[in-house]
């Protein structure tokens, strides 16, 4: 007789209700496998379809020609919000799967840092209930587990009511009251802050009007969108000096970077959307050891000719950094004359060419030419934020001999190849601009590319799907002005609603012209 054997009863009825135990037991078991193997198989399809997502977005990305999605190619922001939801799916599943088999998953732990000081800190203690036999018993305190959560408190709106109590004085004729506070919306409902809200929201958020209406309806506050519309044109109105005067303070850089782009807009009259231009101006002296502030200012026009950045830019007389758009060669000064600017232009646009050519057709000259370019960049990154001079003999020594090299190259090949293949336009591309890409070697402040404006407009871009415009008289100036100053906060790592509040309140209690320049974002104190 084993010991199994031994632990079975002798009693019938025992035995057959151990049996049924065990049946029960093996039923719930083979139900709980079932809905395993439920939860594995749609995992493994979710899984598969997690799979096929990040396929096509590496063809996309990284894919020849005829693999990559052609003029609806995807911008790095939509890379980013697809991997976000593809984590998103993938922390799903793994929540299914821990609620099916009783076990979390333990991720690697991400490198946490510490929250800002400034953030408001909840005490909540939580204390042990005595245990059975230890009632009334001194209690010794050994330490304590601290942890720390994020939380949030929902925008509330709220109700500022302004009292101004009416006296008159025995023996003394006439009602006396203290002056009405001053408001930007003469007899309106909106205070400063609320004005800073809607516009930080709409103009460096990209959340238009009609969705802050839905929003706001949630709190029970109606406000139209026509009535926030009209606020922001007022506010455009009274910030439309301080733009002016950015702009102002940009030209008076040793280099600034130049862009353009394109916005809709509404044809008046016609009833179609047509095509407006958004110009971006930067001036960023930080690379060359600068000290001045940051600035970025974006004018809104319905056309792209040049007179549009010959007006924007009248009496400047420093260096333009741009890519190859033509209008700006207006601007540019002849030889021997001390009218105009210097252009410098830009190694990214050069090197995008040939970086479509060699993921293309596998270019050997394009290879080569990308293969030297690499150079260029890490010279760049060992000599940011050094001093102009130092900039100018670094790259005399490291970079000049490289810049020589693909000059060479791009003329030994150009005389080979058809005038009208794509290697020879991005050859000539090159060839033609040749004065302009080399001034980065004779001059410190030259940055090699014109990233930095092109940084500072891609943002404004989101406008394309979230707005129409109806010419520059119909929002598109206003649009600008809040944008400038708002992205130019960001840039001097201010907060843009507390800086808009601050600035609206002072204007609106009578902050004098000749003292603009402590309301511009990089003088802003608390």
């Amino acid at each position: 007789m084993t010991a199994h054997d031994s632990a079975l009863p002798d009693d019938v009825d025992a035995l057959k209700a151990m049996v049924r135990a065990m049946a029960e037991k093996t039923a719930l078991l083979e139900q709980r496998n079932a809905h395993l193997e439920q939860v594995n198989q749609g995992a493994e399809e979710r899984i598969a379809r997690l799979m096929a997502i990040v396929k096509v977005l590496e063809r996309a990305r990284y894919g020849t020609r005829s693999e990559r999605l052609g003029k609806d190619r995807l911008s790095d922001d939509q890379y980013a919000l697809a991997l976000d939801e593809i984590e998103t799916g993938v922390a799903a599943l793994e929540a299914e799967r821990d609620k099916a088999t009783g076990h979390s998953t333990k991720r690697p732990p991400r490198p946490r840092k510490g929250f800002a000081a400034h953030l408001e800190r909840v005490e909540v203690v939580i204390e042990p209930d005595d245990p059975a036999g230890c009632e009334g018993l001194e209690r010794i305190r050994l330490g304590e587990d601290v942890c720390e959560r994020l939380d949030v408190t929902p925008a509330k709106f709220r109700v500022i009511v302004t009292r101004r109590p009416k006296y008159v004085y025995k023996g003394h004729e006439g009602v006396i009251q203290a002056p009405a506070p001053a408001r930007i919306i003469a007899s309106g409902i909106p205070t400063e802050a609320l004005l800073a809200q809607i516009a930080v929201a709409k103009y460096a958020d990209g959340l238009p009007l009609y969705r802050q209406e839905a929003i706001y309806a949630r709190d029970q506050v109606v406000i139209e969108r026509s009535q926030m519309a009209q606020w922001m044109g007022k506010v455009g109105f009274e910030l439309e000096p301080l733009a002016a005067y950015a702009l102002a303070r940009i030209k008076q850089g040793e280099r600034i970077f130049a862009d353009e782009t394109t916005l809709p807009t509404l044809a008046p009259g016609a009833g179609k959307a047509k095509t407006a231009y958004l110009w971006a101006y930067v001036r960023d002296d930080r690379p060359f050891g600068g000290s001045d502030p940051p600035i970025v200012v974006y004018r809104f026009e319905d056309s792209r000719a040049g007179e549009c950045v010959a007006r924007h830019l009248e009496g400047y007389r420093g260096i333009l950094q741009v890519d190859g758009y033509t209008a700006y060669h207006r601007l540019a000064r002849s030889e021997g004359a001390n009218e105009g600017v210097q252009l410098a232009a830009c190694w990214s646009h050069v090197r995008r060419k040939f970086y479509e050519l060699h993921v293309s057709d596998a270019s050997m000259v394009a290879g080569q030419t990308l293969e030297q370019m690499a150079a260029l960049w890490a010279v760049e990154d060992s000599v940011r934020g050094q001093d102009a001079g130092t900039r100018r003999l670094v790259r005399e020594e490291q970079s000049a001999a490289v810049v020589s090299t693909l000059f060479k190259l791009w003329e030994k090949e150009l005389p080979k190849l058809s005038r009208k293949s794509k290697l020879a336009e991005a050859i000539r591309y090159a060839l033609t601009r040749r004065a302009s890409l080399e001034r980065f070697l004779l001059d410190g402040r030259v940055e090699l590319d014109s990233n930095t404006v092109e940084r500072a407009i891609r943002p404004q871009t989101i406008t394309r799907k979230n707005s129409l415009f109806a010419g520059s008289d119909g929002g598109g100036r206003t649009w600008a002005a809040i944008a400038s100053l708002l992205a130019t906060a960001k840039m001097n790592n201010v907060d843009p609603h507390a800086w808009l509040t601050q600035t609206l309140e002072r204007i609106a209690n009578g902050w004098p012209n000749r003292e603009i320049e402590a309301l511009m974002p990089w003088n802003y104190r608390p």
